[in-house]
């Protein structure tokens, strides 16, 4: 069956970083999940756009000059690069760039297809002015600065349902009226001293499908109502499941599937763009992950097109 219509993908070869063997970051995801979306026939190769790097002005509306200038002249302290948790390059950098630049695009697509896609992305752990937890630029933040400074959004909602809350992005926008952040995570589960966001939503140990489903059915409809944002920013991720190595959920596939099918049918419904970074995934079968993050694309592909 032909696709009626492209959904716009950000991704480069950059995005899968070679890492030291043994690595708890399952980063061959990026490589693995465009090519499982091919081979499947969710997506075209004409879906996939190569992004570019955010530039260094669009960057610092968010992150402070001095961290940005010590991060690209790879000279944060040994204490910082543990924090973030990757061996710090100029690859892991431009890699950075490139993937904010995916999402500021892919922002700018989706208001014309009504949805976009980032193969990578939803770092929600990198702050102002320090990065931690696989995070060094946030990517949606920057991206949701980028919609303010450009007026083509005057109120912008994030979305984020990865299993960790998102510390990053509540402290950055804590005090900007014009960005609500809504995070929806594990209680008990990294970052152990939360950032405040709009409004947190967190969830015991081992929550399953129902429950998990239930709570979010409550809550999303009527907050998308009352804000009514111009922009939605979705970080997806799947260290839900209860399968995932680095969460406490309870979550199956299908519960997963669920979850991003509702949310991206109540952005449809209201006719309200959405951007989709893909956030963590830490199973220990790659094969699990791929599926979770692929069943992200199938309803997008089923719900837009």
């Amino acid at each position: 069956m032909e696709l009626t219509k492209f959904i716009p993908i950000a991704f480069d070869p950059i995005y899968r970083l070679s890492l030291p063997v043994n690595h708890r970051f399952p980063m061959e995801k990026y490589e693995l999940l465009p090519q499982q979306l091919l081979l499947e026939g969710t997506c075209n190769s004409s879906d996939f756009f190569v992004p570019k790097p955010a530039s260094l002005k669009t960057v610092l509306r968010v992150h402070d000059a001095n961290y940005v200038a010590r991060l690209c002249s790879l000279s944060l302290s040994k204490s910082e690069i543990r924090s973030i948790g990757f061996p710090l390059s100029q690859k892991l950098v431009e890699r950075e760039f490139m993937i904010a630049g995916g999402t500021i695009t892919g922002c700018e697509k989706a208001f014309e297809n009504r949805i976009a896609m980032n193969i990578a992305g939803g770092t929600h752990h990198a702050f102002y002015d320090r990065g931690e937890a696989f995070c060094l630029l946030n990517d949606q933040a920057i991206a949701a600065q980028y919609l303010l400074d450009t007026d083509q959004a005057g109120k912008i909602l994030i979305l984020d349902l990865d299993v960790h809350q998102g510390n990053g992005t509540a402290s950055i926008f804590k005090s900007n009226p014009h960005v609500f952040t809504l995070s929806i995570h594990g209680a008990k589960n990294y970052p152990f001293r939360k950032e405040e966001s709009d409004l947190d939503i967190a969830f015991d140990d081992g929550t399953k499908d129902e429950t998990y489903l239930s709570k979010i059915k409550e809550n999303i409809p009527p907050l998308l109502d009352k804000i009514q944002p111009d922009f939605v920013f979705y970080l997806c991720g799947v260290d839900v499941l209860a399968s995932d190595k680095l969460g406490r959920l309870g979550l199956s596939l299908d519960g997963c599937k669920k979850r991003d099918a509702f949310v991206l049918n109540q952005c449809k419904q209201r006719n309200i763009p959405v951007q989709c970074s893909m956030g963590g995934g830490y199973s220990k079968d790659i094969k699990v992950i791929i599926e979770a993050h692929a069943n992200t694309y199938r309803v997008a592909r089923e719900i837009f097109t």
